[in-house]
């Protein structure tokens, strides 16, 4: 392909080629006119004489020898380490002395994946997707978090004082006594994600048995239905209350059929996994909550903040609501 700023196409060097070939132009006077150096005039008059119009096109760039290139027995000793243990160039470049840089260029020479990319699991390459429609498949799953203790965790109080936490935190003044204050234990935060739009609906929740996944999942659909979404497929792990009979009657009793995931294969329900990392970091653990009501106050604003405004990079920079026409409340 011809650099952009080149002067000259392919058509363009043969006709300056025959101008001083053919036509008997002095290389000076052609380089002239077609606003060129008389070096490079000369140059395609020359490939002109020897190949004809054939040699103008353009040729490979890359030298002949290469005497500096990584020797191929380091090559594949870098390979071999990538492939066995998945590991990135600055680590593959500290096991075998190399320049980290060294190592990404053969990385990248042999178009190897990024580690991103691949499944942790097998070494192989994540398939991603994406559904067609709004509804097609919902992911839907549980993520637990701890529920934080009036004053505030270890976020404020340091680690030693966020210790007070806990049920078992033994008193300073008595280390063998048990302290009597009460286990706070956890939320649990029942998440549903439209695999096409990304669009989230999410409740905190006390619990994960199946009366309360069965419950969640009926409120769950009936928004997902006033947005306009045709909800036509669940896909869950293989927790106990996704396995009941309260479960499979609920997704019955508003006609959606339920598919579970292969065991120790969280990657396949992968959107609300990432969904549950997001919250995380931008809600859950964003800033120092004093109490847990504090930090569920916080939690509306952030979830139509997600689907209505937030930028999403699968969704090249525009928010889930984007891709809902219907969703009430876009523009608020």
């Amino acid at each position: 392909m011809t650099h952009r700023n080149a002067p000259l196409s392919e058509t363009g060097r043969l006709r300056l080629a025959r101008c001083i070939v053919v036509d008997k132009w002095p290389p000076r006077r052609a380089a002239e006119r077609f606003q060129v150096s008389h070096t490079t005039a000369r140059r395609w008059a020359d490939r002109y004489r020897e190949y004809g119009p054939a040699g103008m096109a353009d040729r490979s760039s890359r030298p002949h020898h290469s005497p500096r290139r990584t020797p191929t027995r380091t090559e594949r000793r870098i390979i071999k380490v990538r492939v066995i243990r998945r590991w990135g160039p600055a680590r593959i470049a500290y096991l075998l002395r190399l320049n980290p840089a060294t190592v990404h260029r053969v990385l990248t020479r042999y178009h190897l994946a990024r580690l991103a990319d691949l499944d942790r699991g097998t070494g192989r390459t994540v398939r991603r997707y994406e559904r067609d429609r709004p509804g097609e498949l919902i992911h839907v799953d549980v993520k637990k978090l701890g529920n934080i203790p009036d004053g505030g965790g270890h976020k404020i109080h340091g680690r030693a004082g966020g210790g007070r936490n806990s049920s078992a935190h033994r008193d300073p003044d008595r280390p063998r006594r048990i302290s009597n204050r009460p286990n706070l234990g956890y939320s649990c935060l029942h998440n549903a994600v439209d695999d096409h739009s990304r669009l989230a609906y999410s409740e905190i929740l006390p619990d994960e048995t199946k009366e309360t996944a069965a419950g969640f999942w009926t409120r769950a659909h009936a928004w997902f239905t006033a947005a306009g979404i045709t909800v036509e497929r669940v896909l869950t792990d293989n927790g106990a209350c996704y396995r009941s009979h309260t479960w499979r009657d609920a997704l019955a009793a508003t006609g959606v059929s339920h598919r579970r995931t292969r065991p120790y294969r969280p990657q396949t329900n992968g959107k609300v996994e990432r969904f549950n990392r997001t919250l995380l970091d931008e809600w859950a653990y964003a800033k120092p909550y004093r109490t847990e009501t504090e930090r569920r106050e916080a939690f509306g604003p952030w979830l139509h903040s997600y689907n209505h405004h937030r930028a999403h990079t699968a969704l090249a920079g525009l928010p889930p609501a984007s891709r809902i026409p219907n969703l009430t409340g876009q523009n608020n």
